[in-house]
């Protein structure tokens, strides 16, 4: 699969021609100032809660693209208010057969509300399960134990989780998260973006490594295969 990122904890994976975009932050953060949101094409946009910092694009590009969003009853809700209505709900615990593969949602420890300050229901991970590959992207998450229920339902090629601490997991609990999923390469988000979540990037991937892992941290706009 390939993976783009366009920083903070927006990022795009291209299963089988599928176009996926999850959390689409772009417009408002200073470090993807170079990134055109207009350029952006997907054919799906996964939103994991309700926060500016994760939603601010969503309704722009659905609405230049056409494509489907799947976020939480809630969400799905506001989205239909603002005339946004190729929407797909669902809720933590649920799973979904698409054309590219089956989603489930899975617990995140955090908060949720829309920008304008509305309920914006559960906050969720995602677990994809596809024939090109398997991987999980936890959302904006505090360590939890909820994770030790992955590997049980599928065996993954990578996991996609926050490590910038202060409002989710810092490094060390997303070294423990990975312990709990059961992989070794994890691709880092929600760092750098803001103040209060600045890290050291190579002490990131030094800890990751002494914890037998890999930590991929791509360059805005920067493709990787994984």
């Amino acid at each position: 699969m390939k993976l783009t990122y366009y920083g903070h904890s927006c990022f795009q994976v291209n299963i089988g021609g599928t176009r996926i975009l999850f959390d689409p932050f772009v417009t408002y953060n200073e470090l993807a100032k170079n990134v055109d949101v207009n350029q952006i094409e997907t054919d799906y946009i996964f939103l994991s809660h309700g926060h500016a910092d994760h939603i601010a694009d969503a309704i722009s590009i659905a609405q230049r693209t056409g494509c489907q969003v799947i976020a939480s009853w809630e969400i799905h809700e506001w989205l239909n208010k603002q005339g946004i209505t190729n929407t797909h709900p669902m809720n933590t615990g649920g799973k979904w057969k698409f054309p590219f593969g089956t989603v489930k949602c899975t617990v995140a420890q955090h908060s949720s509300s829309l920008p304008d300050g509305s309920y914006g229901g559960n906050p969720m991970g995602f677990l994809f399960s596809t024939a090109e590959g398997n991987f999980y992207y936890s959302g904006d998450t505090a360590l939890t134990l909820d994770m030790q229920l992955i590997p049980l339902w599928a065996k993954l090629n990578f996991a996609v989780l926050p490590i910038g601490d202060n409002f989710t997991m810092d490094v060390d609990d997303a070294i423990r998260a990975a312990d709990f999923v059961e992989c070794q390469t994890v691709v880092g988000v929600h760092y750098n973006t803001f103040g209060f979540i600045k890290i050291d990037e190579a002490a990131a991937k030094a800890s990751f490594a002494t914890g037998g892992k890999q930590l991929l941290l791509p360059a805005i706009s920067e493709t990787i295969t994984i």
